[in-house]
């Protein structure tokens, strides 16, 4: 083919995906039947190879998920879930814990496979994989472990998995096989190694090197984000080719052939799975990485080839991958390196050394691929990657080597390891820099509130961009430095943004939340604790009149602002909650509403028959105010500083609480009810904290519960002013730092 590529098996790979994510979400007979129809095509199609071989790649999947969906519904343990019983479990560790807190105390959350079970008067073998909640310390329940267990059986909403497990009381733990076991040495070799070193490298390391991201800070996971360098402290492809890289040079200068080296290409593969753990992120690198073997050995057109393969070949594996953000990233980056990075690469060397046209190249041709699936996961275009990987990318590979050798060193020598770590600590301290300093432009990324499935268009024009721009070294220089000024100061495309409804101020440690009632004329829910502040954001936004000020309860980083919400603007009403508030503010009782132009308010806390007794929360805190807004058809649900013991009770008292947006109780405190959030719902939250605040708001174990539930976080502290808009009926962010 004139391309260089070999691109038959494209269509059965794509095919195969889409089926996949389809049928993984019906019953078995669906998918069996959906497989039979693929198998009487092939038989039909003998004489045409190419359809023959996509109808029979898409059979494949199909019966995969056909056998897995049936073994799942079959199993006795649904049932038993079904009517909440409890018995006894042997359960094999399938993904190591992942620890979190709730209401202040250790709980973690395992991935296991049920060997045998007693429950329900039955006896169970390989009733199939379910998810096990544990109480206090799991850091002994890693991967290729047993335990045993009383447990819980509840059912699950996930098709993969027929049950969810409570575990009340938990047997001992017995070791794995010995190559699991020698992989948790290495792991923890790793850990030990780079314990010297300061807080943020010594988190970042085990995370490039295996993948353990425990340590990680959400402050550093966000710089990463925004960076677009998140892939660095996840297993990913990038690691395994590094490793590749160093196996393969040591297999040359041993005097290996093509044979040879397919062979320590696959060892190293194996060894970085046992390493890394079977996760379906370490799967995903590991299928890629065979797809790198295969285009050093056949080139590019083995490369696509072995990449449609490895595509059908992990969805026969597990056919829930087919919906994983992680696998539409890892294929969609491999597949732009593979055809992209070449030409561009070729493009670029024909005026600079052909080691920076490829340190170039990568990376664009990797952003330009993943950029639609970005763009629906997170909702921004980032526009800072390409320049922070090309600047992480030098001490990348050193650190990950490095890292891996301590961690090796360190089963023989920690202090000896603690040598090797120093320098991959230098390396990594770098990769932590260019990703704060990149994330921290104003012009890092873009908020994208059209429909994502625009990009799919205006990807191939960037592409076409790109490729003329990089024929032309003086006009792609000119372009290079353009971005960059605007990246470092973009252009202000006005604020308030158009479509505004509610805007969370950057107010510090405390909260003003403006609700826009229509031309100069806002609903100002708390003031912080600065009147400049405060005043300046209402400047911002061009209110002059505030024809209500709420207070939620009576705490100075609510109400301190109060006099720069005052200063030279007009105040029709002030109303407060139950522990009163300034400016002779009338008081507030549940049920009562406000129409203010297009917005109607309701509040709907503190209801005075359902009183609380705050256990260990502030009680000012769970008097705290509660309004359900709905303006221009979106509910926005404010909560003040309402802790667990007030969210449930107003779970109780039965008022509506679900809503599109939510203003994070308690400036996203680790003191959260998680019913609450189930109950509420919401895709976007907004969180009021200050940059470096004392009392570490907003918590890791808030950010996790919005995020498992997949509600979008945005932070003041982070972002600035956070806007929420409206436009085209389409709910968006829009911040302003």
């Amino acid at each position: 083919m004139r391309s260089g590529h070999d691109l038959r098996l494209l269509p059965a790979a794509g095919l195969a995906w889409g089926l996949a994510a389809a049928l993984t979400g019906q019953r078995s007979p669906v998918a069996l039947g959906t497989g039979l129809v693929c198998v009487t095509v092939v038989m039909m199609a003998r004489r045409r190879p190419i359809v023959a071989l996509t109808a029979c790649c898409v059979a494949v999947v199909a019966v995969s998920c056909a056998w897995r969906l049936a073994t799942i519904e079959s199993s006795p343990l649904r049932d038993e879930a079904v009517h909440g019983r409890s018995g006894l479990f042997e359960l094999d560790v399938r993904r190591d814990a992942i620890a979190f807190a709730q209401r202040g105390e250790a709980q973690a959350v395992v991935q296991v496979s049920v060997r045998r079970a007693d429950v329900g008067g039955q006896h169970l073998t390989n009733a199939g994989r379910a998810t096990a909640f544990v109480e206090g310390d799991a850091a002994d329940l890693v991967v290729g472990r047993r335990f045993t267990a009383v447990a819980r059986v509840a059912p699950t909403d996930s098709t993969s998995e027929v049950a969810v497990l409570d575990v009340l009381r938990r047997g001992g733990v017995h070791r794995g096989a010995s190559w699991w076991e020698s992989a948790e040495r290495l792991r923890q070799g790793v850990r030990d190694a780079v314990a010297p070193l300061p807080s943020r490298p010594r988190a970042l390391l085990p995370a490039l090197v295996d993948g353990d991201d425990a340590r990680v800070e959400p402050e550093m996971e966000q710089d990463f984000k925004r960076s677009g360098l998140t892939h660095l402290m996840a297993v990913s492809g990038t690691n395994l080719t590094i490793v590749l890289g160093v196996s393969l040079a040591l297999a040359r200068g041993l005097g290996l052939g093509r044979r040879g080296l397919g062979i320590a290409g696959l060892l190293t593969v194996v060894a970085f799975v046992l390493m890394a753990r079977p996760d379906p992120s370490v799967v995903r690198a590991a299928a890629m990485g065979v797809v790198g073997v295969a285009a050093i050995g056949y080139g590019r057109s083995g490369g696509v080839r072995a990449l449609s393969l490895a595509v059908v070949a992990l969805l026969f594996v597990d056919p829930w991958l087919s919906r994983s953000p992680g696998f539409v990233l890892s294929v969609s980056a491999t597949a732009g390196i593979l055809l992209l990075a070449p030409t561009i690469s070729g493009r670029l060397s024909q005026w600079m050394p052909r080691w920076l046209a490829l340190a170039i190249a990568i990376p664009v041709a990797a952003q330009l691929a993943c950029t639609p699936a970005l763009t629906a996961i997170s909702g921004q275009v980032s526009i800072v990657s390409a320049l922070a990987n090309l600047l992480a990318a030098p001490v990348v590979a050193p650190a990950t080597v490095l890292g891996l050798l301590a961690g090796l060193l360190a089963v023989a020598s920690v202090p000896l390891a603690h040598v090797v770590a120093l320098p991959a600590g230098w390396c990594a301290a770098w990769i932590i820099g260019v990703a704060h300093h990149t994330a921290a432009l104003d012009g890092a990324s873009l908020e994208w509130s059209a429909p994502w499935q625009l990009t799919l268009l205006l990807t191939p024009v960037a592409l076409v961009t790109v490729l003329a721009l990089v024929s032309r070294p003086v006009l792609a220089t000119g372009v290079v430095l353009g971005l960059l000024v605007a990246m470092v100061r973009p252009p202000q495309l006005g604020w308030p943004p158009d479509g505004w409804i509610m805007v969370a101020c950057d107010v510090g440690q405390g909260d003003g939340t403006v609700l826009r009632a229509g031309p100069s004329t806002a609903v100002l829910i708390d003031a912080g604790p600065d009147p400049p502040v405060i005043d300046a954001c209402l400047d911002r936004l061009g209110i002059d009149r505030v024809a209500l000020m709420v207070f939620t309860h009576d705490h100075a980083d609510h109400t301190a602002g109060w006099r720069g919400v005052r200063a030279g603007r007009v105040v029709d009403r002030v109303v407060a909650g139950p522990s009163g508030g300034p400016g002779g503010a009338e008081l507030m009782t549940a049920g009562q509403r406000f129409v203010v132009g297009e917005l109607t308010a309701e509040v709907v806390w503190p209801v005075e028959t359902a009183p609380v007794v705050s256990t260990d929360g502030s009680v000012l805190n769970d008097a705290s105010v509660v309004l359900r807004v709905s303006v221009r058809g979106v509910v926005l649900l404010l909560t003040g500083d309402i802790e667990p013991d007030a969210q449930q009770e107003l779970l109780r008292t039965g008022a509506a609480v679900d809503a599109d947006v939510l203003k994070v109780p308690h400036h996203g405190s680790a003191r959260q009810s998680e019913p609450f959030l189930d109950a509420v719902g919401a895709s976007l939250s907004t969180i009021s904290a200050g940059e470096g605040n004392d009392y570490g708001h907003p918590a890791p174990a808030a950010l996790r519960m919005l995020r498992e539930r997949g509600t979008r976080d945005r932070r003041t502290d982070l972002d600035g002013d956070i806007a929420i808009v409206v436009r085209d009926g389409s709910l968006g962010v829009v911040t302003r730092r």
